[in-house]
């Protein structure tokens, strides 16, 4: 049995996260090592009866279907299988002690590497909700980011669709299988969403959509991204859920307040009283995440615990601002300037620049303007204005 069938394996095996994962790879050294142990081998391992007891059910017959299935998918063109603890993982995502045994990928998994915010918020949004929503997407995809959010009704497809309208990058994380969309009427938007981004999923093909995975789908969303914005919510709801997983993984919250009329802001208005970061425009989630320290553990059972740190307490580390990003500062000089005048004068694509501004603002290196335009911080227009 090779990695790869033995990890698809392993991505049926029910309440397996990387928590578990880890000291048995530790143990047997590969997931086929994991599927060919024996129960007293599983067992002194410090594995529990039922985990056991469903790992041995793994190599059932029975299992053969679902995974031919899952074979057959990844034969498709854009469909990928990520395995915990490849380089391949997210990097975000991988520090989580309940990380998925693999990620189900429809798209670009390159996408999943970017700095990342996730939206979410009501399933039947004000219609100023679903605006707001639409236009922070937007803002904060022409800025660099990544919009993350859970492909369901009301505010998550507004922040979709806001990303894509300005040609941003949006990540769909889903609670079904990605053989098939939920909900239904979103089909067109999922294929959108491929074409600009990625889908992706921890739940194996022809898994249907049970109530029991979306809170599971939600730690995904939030363990992707650098925070988590909430636009609008009930004080009981999903949005709610994603908002305390995010601060419980150490990423921050931000939430947009609304009317006392409202019962749509009162979920909002909660994780303001409880921490999370007002926000009234999109720059002031930008002005947050350069404030952001993160640690991150790249550490995988074949690469031997090493750790890769991508901030530190002034932001993204410097040793991120490689030949590209000195190459994009010179070029944008000492009068302000828009992406189209800096793709331009450097060459790179249009999304590579949003991406670097991004990098170079949160380093405090830049910033942006009215009117899309950026410029070095401390720097003076022709009339020795400072901007």
């Amino acid at each position: 049995m090779d990695e790869l069938h033995a990890f698809l394996r392993l991505t049926r095996v029910p309440g397996l996260h990387s928590g578990i994962l880890r000291p048995l790879l530790q143990k047997f050294a590969s997931a086929a090592g994991i599927l060919r142990a024996g129960k007293p081998a599983l067992t002194a391992a410090g594995t529990t009866a039922a985990v056991a007891r469903h790992l041995l059910a793994a190599n059932d017959p029975a299992q053969l279907p679902p995974l031919q299935a899952a074979l057959r998918w990844l034969e498709q063109p854009r469909n990928t299988f990520i395995a915990w603890g490849s380089a391949d993982y997210p990097p975000l995502l991988a520090t989580l002690r309940d990380a998925p045994v693999g990620l189900f990928v429809r798209g670009d998994p390159q996408c999943l590497y970017l700095p990342q915010i996730a939206m979410v918020g009501s399933r039947n949004p004000t219609s100023a909700g679903r605006e707001t929503a639409s236009a922070f997407a937007a803002h904060l995809a022409r800025s660099g980011l990544t919009i993350t959010s859970g492909l369901a009704l009301g505010i998550d497809a507004a922040a979709h669709r806001g990303a894509l309208g300005v040609d941003g990058r949006t990540i769909a994380v889903c609670g079904t299988g990605l053989d098939s969309v939920y909900p239904r009427e979103h089909t067109a938007l999922a294929r959108e969403i491929e074409e600009r981004g990625a889908l992706v999923s921890e739940f194996p093909p022809g898994t249907p959509a049970v109530k029991s995975n979306f809170p599971r789908r939600n730690r995904l969303i939030s363990g992707l991204c650098l925070g988590t914005l909430v636009v609008e919510a009930a004080t009981r709801s999903g949005s709610l859920i994603t908002a305390s997983l995010a601060a419980d993984q150490g990423r921050e919250v931000f939430a947009i307040p609304g009317s006392i009329h409202n019962p749509l802001a009162r979920g909002c208005h909660q994780l303001i009283r409880q921490g999370a970061k007002l926000v009234e425009t999109s720059a002031d989630i930008v002005s947050e995440l350069a404030q952001l320290t993160a640690l991150l553990d790249a550490d995988s059972a074949a690469g031997g615990g090493v750790k890769t740190q991508l901030f530190d307490s002034d932001g993204f580390s410097s040793s991120m601002l490689d030949k590209d990003h000195e190459i994009l500062l010179d070029a944008l000089g000492f009068d302000p300037a828009g992406v189209d005048v800096l793709v331009g004068r450097t060459g790179f694509k249009a999304d590579a620049v949003a991406s670097m501004l991004l990098i170079l603002e949160l380093e405090g290196c830049i910033e942006s303007r009215p009117g899309g335009l950026y410029a070095r911080k401390g720097a003076r227009d022709r009339h020795g204005v400072r901007f």
